[in-house]
């Protein structure tokens, strides 16, 4: 005769197989095991992917992909700093010489800066820095005065003076855009003021140099 003590000790666990099925750990085995076998790569495919292994090795190698390929990709766009104008990049404002450059580009950040609509386009809002390195900020204080009055954004920073690229300018950059998340557009007024010191070399390759660190 059992007493209570070895009845409890003799009751099944009806949290396993209690309704006559398999139990959970079994059913748990079989569909990772499925899992693996779908997951597991072919020998073929082991092979394509061993030889484009080695051909990337090569010092060589051409990264190359087929139209096809090429048109399967989904790329993320550029972002937008004004609709149908202005995208991430880094442009070249060219012009004579006294046609009111720098007043077209404190247009274009002061409506950046406070996320008014330019020329009927869209701008997303955001920090703006504006390196006016031909002025100081008398003159600057001047031009802002007269094109918007006293009506000051608090996201829309000036400086008047700034290192060259070879001598730490991208490193101040970088330092600005730190410390500012939401910085949108920089404007450096002028390149010249900006460039290595090297000589009278200008040229298409220097120029496409200076921009790509920029």
């Amino acid at each position: 005769m059992l007493t209570d003590a070895q009845k409890k000790t003799t009751v099944p666990n009806p949290s396993v197989g209690a309704d006559g099925g398999q139990p959970i750990s079994q059913e748990t085995n079989i569909n990772i095991s499925e899992d693996r076998a779908e997951s597991n790569p072919s020998e073929e495919e082991l092979d394509v992917i061993y030889r484009k292994m080695l051909r990337m090795r090569d010092p060589f190698y051409l990264h190359i992909v087929t139209m096809g390929e090429l048109l399967d990709q989904t790329y993320q766009g550029r972002s937008v700093v004004v609709d149908n104008l202005l995208y991430t990049g880094a442009y070249l404002l060219a012009g004579a010489p006294k046609i009111g450059k720098s007043f077209l580009v404190a247009q274009i950040a002061y409506h950046v800066s406070t996320g008014q609509t330019l020329w009927d386009c869209k701008v997303h809002q955001g920090t703006v820095l504006y390196l006016a390195l031909e002025d100081d900020e008398s003159r600057l204080q001047r031009r802002m005065f007269r094109m918007f009055g006293v009506e000051s954004v608090d996201n829309l920073y000036f400086a008047t003076r700034a290192k060259p690229l070879n001598d730490g300018l991208d490193q101040q950059l970088t330092n600005f855009i730190r410390a500012h998340k939401d910085t949108r557009l920089v404007i450096v007024d002028t390149l010249q003021k900006v460039r290595e010191a090297t000589g009278s070399t200008y040229s298409y390759a220097n120029d496409y140099e200076v921009i790509g660190k920029l």
